[in-house]
């Protein structure tokens, strides 16, 4: 997969804006667009929305590597790819609902998300990265500042060539709450904001509305509704 703005896709990507919405309502309407996708009953789906604070693992995910048993932040299992990580107020989160292209895998979507983003960071004046992971290592997927900070966190699931989940942008979130367990699998990660690299450069970070504009350009995702599934 090249980093052009060739979709993943076969077909056009369809823009949802929804405001906040509580994880476990948001996985419950995800499922159904995941059906309706495979029935062929809606097109592929950019779903942008935001969450109330939530910390989310995958069935893999070392206990050592969660919360404390106290933790005031409720803790959901998952079923996408990637390890623990935070979702709350001030970060932006992006659903794909997309069946993919047949000679398309796994590695191929998760690059075309990562490229994605780092052209709209791009268009806002951010610059940023991705990695590939070496064989064996920890893994580096999502998108990172120059000086390896994590500003993206990218965890999907593929079933039948249709994808759930997606990416996971911060914008201002309040970023102590990664540093209460181990975030995306990786010890000692930093995460960042644009917020925090927007005070670095004497500016303010770009609000909400802006940044989803700019991902759904980068994406090539049209504008549809609001809606809240279906």
């Amino acid at each position: 997969m090249s980093g052009s703005k060739q979709s993943a896709a076969q077909h056009p990507l369809e823009r949802i804006d929804l405001g906040e919405v509580p994880y476990i309502e948001a996985v419950g309407a995800m499922r159904e667009w995941v059906q309706d996708r495979r029935a062929g009953k809606i097109c592929d789906r950019l779903v942008f929305l935001t969450h109330p604070p939530v910390i989310t693992y995958g069935s893999r995910t070392p206990k050592q590597e969660l919360p404390r048993a106290d933790s005031p932040i409720p803790l959901v299992e998952v079923d996408r790819g990637g390890q623990a990580t935070y979702h709350g107020p001030g970060q932006l989160m992006g659903y794909l609902v997309m069946r993919l292209k047949k000679n398309g895998g796994p590695g191929d979507i998760v690059r075309w998300t990562e490229q994605g983003l780092i052209r709209a960071l791009d268009s806002l004046g951010f610059e940023s990265v991705r990695h590939d992971t070496p064989a064996g290592a920890q893994s580096l997927v999502g998108v990172w500042t120059p000086r390896h900070e994590k500003l993206a966190s990218i965890g999907m699931r593929i079933r039948d060539r249709v994808t759930s989940h997606g990416f996971a942008l911060n914008i201002s979130p309040d970023l102590d709450e990664f540093t209460k367990f181990t975030a995306c699998g990786l010890p000692g990660v930093t995460m960042t904001s644009l917020a925090e690299i927007a005070a670095e450069q004497g500016r303010s970070a770009p609000r909400e509305h802006i940044v989803r504009d700019a991902i759904a350009t980068a994406f090539g995702a049209t504008s549809h509704s609001e809606v809240a599934n279906g």
